[in-house]
């Protein structure tokens, strides 16, 4: 396990993912960028970048890669999971992630700043280590468990993420779209936990 720098950062990625997912044309690139950039929650867990500061343009991009990996699993999940309420969920990690993506990309762009991952940031081949993971998993409910597992572990070190990244963003626009993205992740957490309940 990581230390608490390296878990926020993870969690700062996921929840800058989850920051950006709205338009039908993002889903499905998003989708597209799924298969390069899955959605591991437990790789999340693993994959962190070394605690110390980082820029609003390090920041731009974790929220960018976690946004785009958690869509990446929605999409999976869309079509692999065998639970209503779970194909519902993923359906809804596409959508929001895909809105909050698009919102990072827009603030960054007007701030004119370019989204640099940190040194060491594991977190693009942490998410693709949980989508193969996840492809890997028979459909039926080994998939079902595997997935919202997953997506618990995550938005909780999202929600650690969120907090180093309002502490070392430097811009207040920046720190607003992270306040924003806040609930949006606390309620996705909420959904999860009480999908993994109905599972067990």
């Amino acid at each position: 396990m990581l230390g608490t720098g390296g878990r926020l950062t993870a969690l700062i990625v996921a929840a800058l993912t989850v920051v950006a997912c709205g338009k039908q044309e993002g889903d499905a690139a998003d989708t597209a960028a799924a298969g390069a950039k899955g959605a591991d929650t437990s790789a999340m867990g693993a994959a962190a970048t070394t605690p110390g500061t980082w820029t609003d343009g390090n920041i731009f991009a974790l929220l960018d890669e976690a946004n785009m990996g958690d869509s990446a699993a929605g999409a999976l999940a869309t079509t692999k999971g065998t639970s209503s309420a779970l194909r519902d969920f993923g359906r809804r990690m596409v959508r929001d992630h895909h809105a909050l993506r698009v919102q990072g990309e827009a603030l960054a762009k007007r701030m004119k700043i370019t989204p640099i991952p940190p040194d060491q940031d594991n977190l693009t081949a942490d998410s693709q280590k949980n989508l193969d993971n996840l492809n890997a998993t028979a459909k039926g409910k080994d998939f079902d468990k595997a997935y919202i597992d997953s997506e618990v572990e995550m938005h909780k070190r999202v929600l650690e993420l969120l907090t180093k990244g309002m502490e070392e963003a430097e811009s207040t626009e920046l720190k607003n779209l992270i306040q924003k993205a806040a609930p949006v992740i606390r309620g996705h957490l909420d959904l999860a936990q009480s999908i993994q309940t109905s599972l067990k």
